[in-house]
């Protein structure tokens, strides 16, 4: 069983939940796990689960760990999965972003699925809820408009 946890920088890190063996994805919850999706151990294929058919949502270079998210034309390369578990976002011109691990991790098929099932959704609304904040302290601070700068009316 690979657990999957989030990097907090001075904290503990946050556990997400598991990849099992046979690659599927499960996501912590108080109570019984849920089922969020799976990865073919073979081709590297990742899939989320919903009524219907899954959602193929990308893919990993089995060889190389390097993960692409499915989009409209060519896939996304968003980071990698290094052979000892840990995950890394890529950053256009910078230095690739640590943002967690997997314990015990068996191939980078099962980083990979944490990666795009657990990890980089947790990660998408962290992000949005820091810039909901930073826009409500920039309206907080903003100077009120005061009524002076009108032209004066004729009589």
């Amino acid at each position: 069983m690979n657990k999957v946890y989030l990097h907090k920088p001075m904290g503990k890190d946050e556990l997400l939940g598991r990849v099992g063996g046979d690659g599927k994805v499960y996501d912590e919850r108080f109570g019984p796990d849920e089922y969020i999706g799976w990865v073919n151990l073979e081709d590297g294929k990742i899939y989320a689960s919903r009524v219907g058919p899954d959602k193929y949502i990308g893919r990993v270079k089995i060889n190389t760990g390097e993960v692409h998210l499915s989009m409209f034309g060519p896939d996304k390369y968003v980071g990698k999965v290094t052979k000892d578990g840990k995950i890394m976002r890529h950053k256009h011109l910078a230095p690739d972003e640590y943002l967690g691990r997997v314990a015990d991790m068996v191939s980078v098929t099962h980083g990979a699925a944490a990666f795009l099932l657990l990890i980089l959704p947790t990660n998408e609304e962290d992000l949005k809820q820091l810039a909901r904040e930073a826009e409500e302290e920039a309206q907080k601070k903003a100077p009120s408009k005061s009524s002076g700068g009108e032209k004066p009316k004729p009589d």
